[in-house]
């Protein structure tokens, strides 16, 4: 359950910023931002701290090798969907929300590695060891 509060949670920060329908800060910036600026801005930084938690966990987590893995194994399976003929790529606005869904999911994964390698290993990770 607590993966997919965390998946879920960055998958609406992606779409939050960006989607293929008119709901979304960038389109709401480009046509309102310049009357609401400080609205614009406040509402950037907000979502840029929530990036950076992202990112900050998901780097110290699985590394940026271990990012691209996790895309690459989502990408593979969407290959394969293709491929049987489940998956058609034919719709843009589907390919975007394909695309933040696996963004998405490399985020989660991301959030959630350390919890689950502690649950599997038993051990804790440790980033800052104090003297």
């Amino acid at each position: 359950m607590g993966f997919l509060i965390r998946w879920l949670c960055a998958f609406v920060l992606l779409a939050v910023t960006f989607n293929p329908t008119e709901f979304n800060y960038v389109q709401w910036a480009r046509d309102y931002g310049r009357m609401n600026m400080s609205i614009a801005v406040l509402l950037g930084l907000l979502l840029f701290i929530g990036y950076v938690i992202y990112l900050r966990a998901t780097l110290r987590s699985i590394g940026g090798l271990g990012m691209l893995l996790v895309l690459s194994v989502v990408s593979a399976s969407l290959w394969v969907l293709y491929d049987l003929g489940v998956l058609r790529l034919d719709n843009s606005s589907f390919n975007v929300w394909l695309g933040l869904f696996a963004l998405s999911f490399v985020l989660g994964i991301g959030l959630s590695w350390s919890i689950f390698r502690r649950a599997v290993s038993g051990q804790a990770d440790v980033d800052d060891v104090e003297d």
